[in-house]
Order: C-alpha cells, then sequence, then structure tokens
C-alpha cells in the first residue's frame, strides 16, 4: 500500500515536471547571409594588399616609430587591452559555474534547548552515560565539507562558458579592428603634416616672388609706367600671404598634437622629412576577392564571434524551461564536547541530497528572457550582414578614389607646370608693358593655388592609400 502510494506521487511528480518542461511558441532563429560579390569590378586579384605586415606597408622610418610607441602608449588601446583581461576572467567564471563546489567550515557555538519542548523533554530524559544528562546549556562543536553540484544535464552553464569565449574572441578582435584605425589614424595625421610642412614651404617662395615683383612695380611707378594702384595692389598681395603663414603653422601645430594624443605624450616636436612629399609614390594595390574580407577584416570577425555568442545565449536560455539536478552533500564531525569531536563513528556526520526543480507557476521571466535572446541573436545576424556590406562598399568606394586621385594629380601636375612657366612670361611681358600689372598677379595668385591643390591632391592619395589598406584588413597581423 505504502510502495503503492510513493509511486503515485512519483508520477504525479513527473507529469508535473513534464508539463514544466513545455517550450513557448518556438521561434526559428534567423540565418546569416555570408555570400558576397564575386570580385571589386571583375577584378580577380590573386595577392590581397592586407595580407602585407604594416611594418612593411609603411616604409617611413619616422612614421613606424610613431606607431610603435602608439601600440604601447595609447591610452584607448590599453584601456580594450584590459576590457580582454576582464572578458578573460569572466571564461573563467563561468567555467566554474558547471564544476562541483568544495567548501570548509569550523563552527562552534551553544543553545539551550527550552525544557516544555520536544527537543528539551527528550533532552530532559536522554542520558548520555549513566547517571549523566545533557549539560544545559548545550555546546555545540562543527567540522565538515561541504558538497554542491548542479548538474548541467542541458548544457546549459557550458554553453553559457562557450558563448563567454566567443565574447572573448570578439574582444580580441576588436582589439585588432582598433590597432588598424589606429595606425590609420596616426598615418594620415603624419601625411597631412608633411603635406601643411610642403604648403608653407611652397608660401614663403611664392612670398618672395610677389616681392621681386613688388619691387619690379615700384620701379615701373618711378618710371611713371604704372599708378600707385599696383603697387597698393602688390604690397596687399604680400601681405595677405604673409598672414597666411601663420594660419598654416596653427594647423601644423594642431595636427603634431593630434599625433602626440594618439601615441599617448605630451605635445613634443614630430619628427619627419617633408621635402619629398611631392614625390612621393602611392604604392600598388592588389584588392584580392571579396571573400578575403571576411578573413582579413577585424570588425567582421568581430561580429561573427558575437553571432556564434548570442545562438549559444538562446540555447542556455532554452534550458531555463527544464529540469535542473542540483546534489549536495556534506561529510564531517559534530559534538557538543570539542574532546569527542574526532569520535568515530560517534561524531561523524553526513548527508546526501538530490534536488530535481522545475518551474511550473509564473514563468514571465524565463520566457522575457528566451524570447530576448533570440531578439538579440537576429540582431547579431543584421549586425553580421551589414559590417560585411560596409566593409565591401568601403573597399569599392577607395579603389575608386584611388584610380580617380591619380588622374587628378596627372592634370593638375600638368596645370602646375604651365602656370610656373606663365609666370616668368607675365613678368617680361609687364617689364616691356605688353601686359597689364593685374595679368602678373593673377597669374601669381592662379599659380599658387594651383601648387596648393596639387599638394593637397598628393595628401588625398596617401590618404587613400592609408584607407584602402585598413578597408582590406591589412595592419592588424
Amino acid at each position: 500500500m505504502i510502495i503503492d502510494k510513493i509511486s503515485t506521487y512519483i508520477g504525479i511528480c513527473c507529469l508535473i515536471l513534464l508539463g514544466a518542461c513545455a517550450l513557448p511558441s518556438t521561434l526559428i532563429p534567423r540565418k546569416e547571409n555570408k555570400v558576397t560579390p564575386a570580385s571589386y569590378k571583375n577584378s580577380l586579384d590573386s595577392v590581397n594588399t592586407a595580407n602585407i605586415k604594416w611594418r612593411e606597408f609603411f616604409t617611413d622610418p619616422n612614421l613606424i616609430g610613431l606607431i610603435d610607441t602608439a601600440l604601447i602608449n595609447n591610452q584607448e588601446l590599453n584601456i580594450v587591452l584590459q576590457e580582454i583581461n576582464i572578458a578573460k576572467n569572466e571564461i573563467k567564471a563561468k567555467k566554474g559555474e558547471y564544476l562541483p563546489f568544495v567548501n570548509e567550515q569550523g563552527m562552534s557555538g551553544i543553545e539551550k534547548t527550552p525544557r516544555y519542548t520536544r527537543s528539551g523533554a527528550i533532552d530532559a530524559n536522554q542520558e548520555i552515560a549513566p547517571g549523566k544528562e545533557f549539560p544545559a546549556p548545550l555546546s555545540d562543536f562543527l567540522v565538515v565539507a561541504n558538497f554542491s553540484w548542479q548538474v548541467d544535464i542541458w548544457k546549459k552553464l557550458r554553453n553559457a562558458k562557450k558563448s563567454a569565449l566567443l565574447r572573448y574572441l570578439s574582444n580580441a578582435e576588436g582589439k585588432n579592428f582598433m590597432v588598424t584605425h589606429l595606425i590609420s589614424e596616426i598615418a594620415n595625421s603624419y601625411y597631412e603634416l608633411l603635406a601643411l610642412d610642403t604648403q608653407l614651404d611652397i608660401l614663403k617662395q611664392n612670398i618672395q616672388i610677389q616681392q621681386n615683383a613688388l619691387e619690379i612695380v615700384k620701379q615701373q611707378k618711378q618710371a611713371a609706367k604704372v599708378t600707385e594702384l599696383a603697387v597698393r595692389r602688390f604690397e596687399a598681395e604680400v601681405l595677405k600671404n604673409q598672414s597666411r603663414q601663420f594660419y598654416i603653422s596653427q594647423q601644423i601645430t594642431e595636427t603634431e598634437n593630434e599625433i602626440n594624443l594618439l601615441v599617448g605624450r605630451f605635445p613634443s616636436p614630430i619628427t619627419r622629412n617633408s621635402y619629398a612629399f611631392t614625390d612621393l609614390i602611392p604604392t600598388i594595390i592588389y584588392a584580392g576577392i571579396p571573400s578575403h574580407l571576411l578573413v582579413n577584416r577585424t570588425d567582421i570577425r568581430q561580429a561573427e564571434f558575437n553571432l556564434a555568442a548570442s545562438k549559444l545565449d538562446v540555447a542556455s536560455a532554452k534550458a531555463n524551461f527544464y529540469p535542473s539536478l542540483d546534489i549536495s552533500a556534506a561529510l564531517g564531525f559534530q559534538a557538543f564536547n570539542a574532546s569527542y569531536l574526532i569520535s568515530k563513528p560517534e561524531s561523524m556526520l553526513f548527508t546526501v541530497a538530490g534536488a530535481l526543480t522545475a518551474p511550473l507557476v509564473n514563468r514571465n521571466a524565463i520566457k522575457a528572457f528566451y524570447y530576448s535572446a533570440n531578439a538579440k541573436q537576429i540582431q547579431a545576424v543584421y549586425n553580421y550582414e551589414r559590417t560585411i556590406l560596409h566593409a565591401y562598399i568601403e573597399v569599392v568606394n577607395q579603389l575608386s578614389n584611388i584610380n580617380n586621385l591619380k588622374n587628378s594629380y596627372d592634370l593638375r601636375e600638368k596645370q602646375v607646370q604651365v602656370l610656373v612657366q606663365s609666370i616668368d612670361i607675365s613678368t617680361r611681358l609687364f617689364k616691356s608693358a605688353r601686359a597689364d600689372y593685374m595679368e602678373v598677379l593673377l597669374t601669381q595668385r592662379d599659380a599658387l593655388e594651383s601648387r596648393f591643390e596639387l599638394v593637397e591632391t598628393k595628401k588625398q592619395q596617401m590618404h587613400a592609400l592609408v584607407n584602402i589598406y585598413q578597408a582590406l584588413g591589412g595592419g592588424w597581423n
């Protein structure tokens, strides 16, 4: 009869647990799309510039020295490195959750049991030895080892640990992405600094040319060939460009300090060689094929790890609907007198217990957690696909930019040659009274602006070179 009742109770418990395991409406996870176009404008390069180490891609020793210093001292990069350490510790914490816990415990105390209670009445009639009753109050000494273990039947804890590992790898890729961004920022600022130095040197040369022209105009005025207006116009042009020097000097100071900030140091001079800036020849770029981006782009790899972690989070959240098995045990010694504490087997105690627990009523919290995990997984899919699309468009834009800038630079270079020759021609014509002073002034002005634009185009070429290297996924390895 008793066995039948126990069987009935067990059956009822099993039915309740099975009912508790019922899942909410099934959610189908969204599958990510990894397909990329076959090529960039029908270009099927077998070589990819992204595989070149940054020390080989950049050849200027001054720039390499700045990058080396930044990779050690940059504060933002060091903050990210600490985030990686935090993620690494999270893996250890998740790993420990599905392993057994063993704790040691030592305790001493004193207890007085009320006489008119069940325990008190038993104590009053119980002898510990012939003619000896329990002392009142009663001391208690305990030395015990406690064991507890949540058996990871549904891999809930192991999935959480794997998810933490994937997020650690994601953080590592985030660090690599920041390295590429930091290197490109320093390189772009460095080339901008070289361009500003070159423009300042051009401006000083042009001021000297205009001052020489001013002396010629003054001589022409003394010869009554021009009026005072011509002299004043040339003086104004000289003063304008002399003032412009200070504007460029301020830009140089700010750009130097931008580099110092990236390098992680207080303002100090940036060692550089600006004299051959306009002679720099951009490196030939090999873009490879778009599928290479999935391997070389650290932001895509980061998004991929986050996506894999989000899938494990869904599986871990789903396991909350299933029963959990907890096993606990204790082994030790307990006695009311310390001298009896290690007496065996009289003072020995042990317990073993197992508990099967499943949510039954009011499962809104775990349902919400499950639905949120699914929504985050879908978010991760969209983020992964967006990152691939963004990377592809970046590369296409920069490849087009490199080609257009090359054509633009070739034409601007010819324009500068023509206008520089025009300065000598206009000056000779002015001396022989065959040209107006305004023609000389405008020719000098146009020549200066064309040389400035040539330097600006060269700077944009070097920036495009840095940006395509980053867009292809180079700079972190």
